[in-house]
């Protein structure tokens, strides 16, 4: 469902603010679980996994960097 009213008048924060600290922590928490799930692949031998887990997990951090550097600017004109 998508809703079409702006619901930072109850948070204080506007949504598009809001969205990208959500995306900002989602990338990173997921560099977070990739991690474990690195170790696990590595400690079965599964060069092939590993190699996806890390492509996912460079991939999340990349976001989180694109996705901070953005939220900064939009912040810093405040």
């Amino acid at each position: 469902m998508t809703s079409t009213t702006e619901s930072g008048g109850l948070t204080g924060t506007p949504d598009k603010d809001y969205n990208l600290v959500w995306y900002v922590e989602a990338c990173l928490n997921n560099a977070l679980r990739l991690e474990k799930y690195i170790a696990d692949a590595e400690r079965d031998k599964d060069a092939e996994v590993v190699d996806l887990f890390r492509k996912a997990q460079a991939d999340s951090r990349k976001g989180a960097e694109i996705g901070n550097r953005l939220l900064r600017s939009r912040l810093e004109g405040v």
